[in-house]
């Protein structure tokens, strides 16, 4: 067994993506306890430049092929069952989005190996790998600690900050030939949000809505809202099912995962569902009218009235806070 710990990288239309940067803060966690090398996976085509953001890794394993140009679970799979025939890692960890999901469990189901998904931290104990996962759209709290090697470990978003992931350092890249069959999957296209659609993931400030708002008409207070704190609306999974909002401003399970620095929960009760996209929030302020509701066990900060009066409210506030400021 060489002593390598890998990070296999995520990139989305030319860009590295986020998770990565998390995944290698923390493959360089457990590497450094393990007494092992820091080693990026890099799948692709035309795709080796981005190699020069990986710099927290000690280098760069790159294999270039056009069937890894775009990402399908089952080509990645079979890219990885071939390096790990090359040499094994210790471990190695995959990030768990909607773009790389099922890689990591083809790959262990192919080569027998451990693979323990749903991950949001890794630590070392007495030499050994353990895994705090979430189980059962958040609702149960697994530790599990791996016994074989190299373990597949699916790693959620949030598990560390991006920033720690970053370095100006430029590793070494060391290329890897691969031969790809002809997939029995073929990628048609991908569904793009609607055109001038935010991308909620990026933004800083998010005005969630939910049950609670009741109705179409009621949107624009959400919308007045997000504007005056240069944020976006975005909303749970009934409010999407009504066709008020479209599915690119889903959050939770079955949307996207988001991590900003506000995050208002206003009139969602918060079911596990949803909570899984958005927990990771810095902070979360909860608008219910039912003091029991969940979302209010993973809040910061909660209100207890409705939202529909709430909203009036707090944008009253902010533009009487902007006059306050105009003439100070």
């Amino acid at each position: 067994m060489s002593a390598e710990y890998w990070v296999v990288v995520e990139h989305w239309r030319g860009s590295v993506s986020q998770i990565t940067y998390e995944a290698l803060a923390l493959g360089r966690e457990v590497a450094d306890q393990l007494g092992a090398s820091l080693h990026a996976v890099l799948l692709g085509h035309n795709a080796r430049e981005l190699a020069a953001t990986l710099g927290k890794a000690d280098s760069v394993i790159y294999a270039d092929d056009p069937q890894l140009s775009e990402v399908v679970a089952e080509t990645y799979a079979e890219a990885l069952v071939q390096l790990l025939k090359s040499r094994k890692p210790k471990g190695i960890i995959i990030p768990l989005t909607n773009v790389s999901l099922g890689a990591g469990t083809l790959l262990g189901a192919r080569l027998g190996l451990p693979v323990v998904n749903f991950c949001t931290d890794v630590k070392v104990a007495e030499g050994a790998v353990q895994a705090r996962c979430t189980l059962y759209g958040g609702k149960i709290e697994s530790r599990v600690t791996t016994e074989r090697e190299p373990t597949i470990l699916g790693l959620c978003p949030g598990a560390r900050p991006s920033e720690k992931g970053l370095s100006d350092q430029r590793p070494p890249i060391e290329d890897f030939a691969v031969s790809l069959p002809e997939p029995a999957i073929h990628l048609k296209k991908y569904i793009e949000p609607e055109a001038g659609d935010v991308d909620i993931t990026q933004q800083e400030v998010l005005v969630a809505v939910g049950r609670g708002i009741q109705g179409q008409e009621n949107l624009n207070l959400a919308e007045t809202l997000a504007k005056q704190l240069r944020g976006a609306v975005c909303a749970s999974r009934p409010v999407i099912d009504q066709g008020w909002l479209p599915i690119s401003r889903q959050v939770g399970k079955s949307g996207a995962t988001v991590k900003p620095k506000l995050y208002l929960a206003l009139g969602i009760s918060g079911a596990p569902e949803h909570a899984e996209g958005m927990k990771n929030s810095a902070l979360i302020v909860a608008v219910n009218t039912d003091r029991s509701a969940p979302i209010f066990n993973i809040a910061h900060y909660g209100i207890v009235a409705d939202v529909l009066e709430v909203l009036p409210a707090l944008s009253e506030a902010i533009e009487s806070r902007k006059g306050v400021g105009s003439h100070a």
